[in-house]
Formats: C-alpha cells, structure tokens, sequence
C-alpha cells in the first residue's frame, strides 16, 4: 500500500496522498530516540567513565492530520481511524515513506489521536489539526524486506569419477559451511535463526566477533530449532523450549547481533554429524537508527 512519497501505513490504515488522511509535520522518526547512559562519573578528575548507551522506545507524532471526505461522511471517516488506531497490547507494523528512497518499518502501537470537532467541519467534510502519536518499544526501524541467508554444514568435493567420460562430471559442489550476511543499516539487528536437522550439537558462531550460539541436542529430518535473539527463546518444532540446552560456550541469545557491515557466520556440528541436508537460515532486515 506504499507507493508514494508521504505515504503512512499503521496496520490497514494508510495516510498520506491520495487518501482521506492527510498530515503536515512528522516528528520523532529521524531523531534519535531518547536513552539511558551507562557513563559514572569520575570521582578524582573531570568528566566520566564512558558506559552503555541503551535506547528508549521511539515516540513518533504525525501534526496536522488532515481528514475530508464528502459532505456529511466526516463521520464514517473518524470511525474508520478510531478503529484503526485503537488501544491495543501488540504492536502493528508502521510503514513511512518520505521519498524516492525505499520505506522504513517499525513496529508501534498508536497512543494518542485527537481529531478536533468545530462547527461546520463535519458538515462540509473537512477536519483540520488532528494529531496521531505512536510508541515503538524497539526504537531501530527496518527495511520491509527480510533477508534470508541459508548454510549448509562444511562437505568435500566428490571429485571425478572413474572411468572419465566427456563431458567430465565433478560432483556436486562441496560446502564450506560458512555464509555472508550484510546488515545495510547503521544500528545491530537481531536475527532469527533456523536449524533444520538431521543433525547433532548444531551451532552457527560469528567469524567476526567469535560469539557462538550452541545447542546440545539432536535434530532429526524434519525437526527445526528456531532462535529468536530478539526475544531470547529457543523453540524445538514451534512448541517446546529447549533455551536449557544451550552450551557453556554460548552467549546469550538477546546478545548475538549483527553488527552494521558484512558478517561472517561459521555452521557446525558434533564430530561425526555431517548429513548434506542438515541446514541453518538466517532471517534478518538491516536496521537503522
């Protein structure tokens, strides 16, 4: 539904051109978002010893929320956006265009609207001075498209077979079992890992910064152990948590990111489990502040 330039989608409900919502100003989605420092100060000297830099969850405000609409339908129209912008527990995805450039996407609930009222606004079909306000508990915003990275574990090459006939025949290609992911953005982004068996210990550590995810269990064809680093869970077959199996060389799971740049990310396996169809996938969107 983000097509143009000014375009704003929270869940179903799109603004901007060639709607019925129109908006003036946006605030708090190129800002940097308010955060928690780390830093102690020097007791003996000037200044502080430099610590984390934690971000808030963003606040992003649409002024000037403009509605028109037919001549005695202003009504159907507030209802509409007061539908869409309810209270809600979850979080819907936030979609903003400002450009030619491609759109960013947050995730948001909506915690304020003011549609103001006066006389002859609904009668005429046009609303002036509204306002909508949004909170993302994750202040990063994202590209809409997901990237996916698969990986096998590292095999040989068959090589040639005997006796040689042309054309020669090498084999299928071996597997290094190493895959290159880049994150486009300038903020960490936290990934979803897949691991798909038959396969025993499976792990997938980052080259770059050697932190390891390890898990000390088997996987059987067809079973798949999904890591949420985000949210910090380990799930066996979409239903049972096996966080417990996490090996002393893992980090934890909220801590395993991808940094900005191009990352180099090793698969592995307990000795002896080299199954060609065992594999990993890594799901990410390059994130931005």
């Amino acid at each position: 539904m983000v097509t143009l330039p000014g375009h704003v989608q929270f869940g179903d409900l799109l603004l901007g051109p060639r709607t019925t919502y129109g908006w003036e100003s946006l605030t708090g989605w190129e800002e940097t978002p308010a955060y928690d420092s780390g830093s102690v100060n020097r007791s003996d000297a000037h200044g502080a010893f430099p610590g984390r830099l934690l971000a808030e969850p963003r606040t992003i405000t649409l002024d000037g929320v403009v509605i028109r609409t037919e001549p005695g339908r202003m009504s159907t129209a507030v209802r509409t956006l007061s539908a869409a912008t309810a209270l809600r527990d979850d979080e819907l995805p936030l979609v903003i265009k400002l450009d030619g450039s491609p759109p960013l996407l947050s995730w948001a609930r909506c915690i304020r609207r003011a549609v103001p009222v006066a006389t002859g606004g609904y009668a005429i079909g046009v609303v002036t001075g509204g306002a909508m306000q949004f909170e993302a508990t994750d202040p990063r915003r994202y590209d809409l498209i997901e990237r996916v990275a698969p990986g096998r574990l590292p095999s040989s090459e068959p090589g040639l077979g005997w006796p040689l006939g042309w054309p020669l025949a090498f084999g299928e290609p071996g597997s290094t079992g190493t895959l290159s992911v880049t994150n486009f953005g300038d903020a960490e982004t936290h990934p979803l890992i897949e691991f798909r068996g038959p396969v025993e210990r499976p792990s997938l550590t980052n080259i770059d910064t050697g932190d390891a995810l390890e898990y000390d269990l088997p996987l059987t064809a067809g079973e798949v152990l999904v890591v949420d680093t985000r949210a910090g869970t380990v799930t066996l077959n979409a239903t049972a948590s096996r966080l417990y199996a996490a090996t002393a060389r893992s980090v934890p799971e909220q801590t395993w990111t991808l940094p900005p740049g191009t990352s180099t990310l090793a698969f592995r396996a307990a000795p002896g489990s080299t199954d060609p169809t065992a594999s990993v996938a890594v799901r990410y969107r390059s994130a931005y502040w």
